[in-house]
């Protein structure tokens, strides 16, 4: 799990400063892609949350142990 984590926050970062570079913002009034720390931290913080959150297949194995317990 955490190195999922890991992994999800280095590829959001990734994606967060590739749009600060190709999308970007030349006149500065854009606040989430002028600025390359900003865009870079939010896409790492997005990407770790989006890796972290439970995946279908581990809620469907949960819901079966759960069934079978009961």
């Amino acid at each position: 799990m955490t190195l999922r984590m890991i992994i999800g926050a280095v590829v959001g970062g990734a994606l967060g400063f590739a749009a600060y570079k190709f999308i970007g913002c030349a006149s500065g009034a854009c606040p989430l892609t002028s600025n390359p720390w900003v865009s870079t931290l939010l896409g790492l913080a997005l990407g770790a949350m989006f890796a972290s959150s439970p995946s279908r297949t581990d809620q469907i194995t949960t819901s079966k142990e759960d069934r079978k317990s009961k």
